[in-house]
């Protein structure tokens, strides 16, 4: 079994590319590629399940037994009885199925190339190096991490060793509540705009500091004063959206609603109708009436799909031609899910995501102290 070792680098991308898309899978043709997707699925049975997230392309999400978002494709694997998970996503979600489901379970990133550059802001060892002169800033303080599911396996794991938990954009507020409860300050990565508006829910939004990891020295002095330190750390999708974007679709759309994602700027946020988790997007698009216009601030391959599955409804991307697909997902392409495929029908494992032994235990530690609350 060829797997990967998940030691920390500090680099933009956690993980190298190590295997490489051979050259005769370069070039499939679109129905090529189909119908061996579809003959390797058929010789594999049940011992696959093949996991798309939302923001997958069509040609992704099509061969997929379940689309969603990342903790809830773990989870669903974890149900599975499938020896083999294969995860169209990017890295954190890898890991995170592969501390969620059971030992008998392999876990496959189909491309390695697939790391999401926010996950990439806040890596372990950066953090760790960081969390010293954070505490040294608030020496009397007890301060609890935090960190987003969309971080790494071992950022999970020192959240854990620390006192912290991990969190979801839709329990976020949960776990900040009980943060605090437990200790005097909130470190939260690596999202500083969902760490934003869960504050503001909370009514803490002017206890509020961001750490510059690059340059810690100018917010050292405001830690003290402060109920929430946010690493500063963003998606780069999300943060594209504007309130000018907001202004010019219901200028554009009348009778259009707004339903953005809390990893949006502060500002978008407040001036759209509903806020929520790619799953209460893709609810609030569900439920709409016929005729009813809803315009999207999420990931433009999950605003095809909304409109694609919901046709009765009109949905529209909140920038229109502006906004952005995560070129993190799109490195997970369908010539790579084929060669994981047709790999496993010849009895070879390829791109397997294992996370090492005590990583996984805290790193579990971290998820249930969640799943608690």
């Amino acid at each position: 079994m060829e797997s990967i070792n998940l030691e920390t680098e500090l680099s933009l991308f956690k993980y190298d590319s190590l295997e490489q898309l051979p050259e005769e899978y370069r070039e499939l043709s679109q129905q090529d590629r189909t119908e061996r997707i579809e003959r390797s699925l058929d010789r594999l049975g049940d011992s696959v399940v093949i996991l798309g997230h939302n923001y997958q392309r069509r040609e992704i999400v099509e061969h997929a037994d379940f689309v969603g978002d990342s903790y809830q494709l773990s989870a669903e694997a974890a149900n599975a009885d499938a020896e083999y998970v294969l995860f169209c996503g990017v890295t954190f979600m890898a890991e995170s199925a592969d501390i969620i489901t059971d030992d008998d379970q392999t876990v496959i990133l189909p491309s390695m190339e697939a790391s999401c550059p926010m996950a990439g802001m806040a890596e372990a060892l950066q953090v760790d190096s960081a969390w010293g002169d954070i505490e040294s800033a608030a020496p009397d303080a007890d301060i609890v991490p935090i960190t987003y599911m969309n971080s790494y396996a071992d950022l999970k794991a020192f959240c854990a060793e620390q006192g912290g938990a991990v969190c979801t954009s839709s329990n976020a507020h949960r776990v900040f509540e009980w943060a605090l409860e437990r200790g005097d300050k909130i470190l939260f990565l690596p999202d500083k705009h969902l760490g934003e508006n869960t504050a503001h829910r909370l009514g803490l939004e002017d206890g509020v500091v961001e750490w510059n990891p690059w340059n810690p020295g100018e917010d050292a002095n405001d830690v003290a004063d402060v109920d929430i330190i946010l690493w500063d750390g963003y998606c780069q999708v999300h943060e594209r959206f504007t309130t000018e974007h907001v202004e010019q679709v219901r200028d554009d759309y009348p009778d259009a609603r707004v339903v953005v994602h809390p990893e949006c700027r502060r500002e978008v946020v407040e001036s759209a109708d509903v806020v929520g988790s790619t799953a209460t997007i893709r609810e609030t698009v569900a439920d709409a009436d016929p005729g009813e216009t809803w315009a999207v601030g999420t990931e433009i391959h999950l605003v095809h799909h909304l409109q694609r599955w919901h046709p009765e409804a009109s949905v529209v991307p909140l920038c229109g031609d502006a906004c952005m697909d995560c070129n993190a997902m799109q490195q997970t392409d369908p010539n790579y899910l084929t060669w994981v495929l047709e790999e496993l029908v010849a009895g070879r494992e390829r791109n397997v995501i294992e996370v090492p032994p005590e990583e996984k235990e805290l790193a579990t530690l971290a998820l249930n102290r969640m799943l608690e609350l």
